[in-house]
């Protein structure tokens, strides 16, 4: 049987996102996307669960992200999960997981402040249409 190893959240960016550059030519983007759940608990009660996830992307893909990826802007990730271990100063076995995402829609961006004539500030909300970005195929790091 064949192993699948898919993942796609869909939320907001809790930070900017961090560009890096470890090697000369190679490029890695950081970000964390918050992911809300809402549920009735068990006594009927609205209840919010919130998830942090990690996710990275490389290359052309890592500047794109580096770009658009900012603090409050919602992002659906299509990817898949990876491990890293280590041992710690004490010799301990340590391990994180996260997304190495392959694909990022850009939810559209919302403008919510604007000036009247008479220079006080009112609500107005502007859309712009979401962005996806494109991924290279050989772009994709295993």
């Amino acid at each position: 049987m064949n192993q699948l190893n898919s993942i796609i959240i869909e939320g907001n960016v809790v930070r900017d996102a961090v560009l890096l550059e470890p090697s000369e030519g190679f490029k890695v983007c950081k970000l964390s996307i918050a992911v809300n759940r809402f549920y009735k608990n068990k006594n009927d009660q609205a209840s919010e669960e919130v998830s942090f996830f990690d996710v990275e992307c490389f290359g052309k893909s890592a500047e794109y992200c580096h770009k658009k990826a900012v603090k409050g802007r919602g992002l659906r990730v299509v990817g898949r999960l990876k491990q890293d271990s280590w041992k710690d100063s004490e010799g301990k076995l340590q391990s994180r997981v996260f997304v190495i995402a392959e694909h990022i829609e850009y939810k559209p961006v919302v403008n919510k402040k604007d000036s009247n004539s008479d220079g006080t500030e009112k609500e107005s909300v502007v859309y712009v249409e979401a962005e996806k970005e494109p991924v290279p195929v050989e772009e994709t790091v295993f």
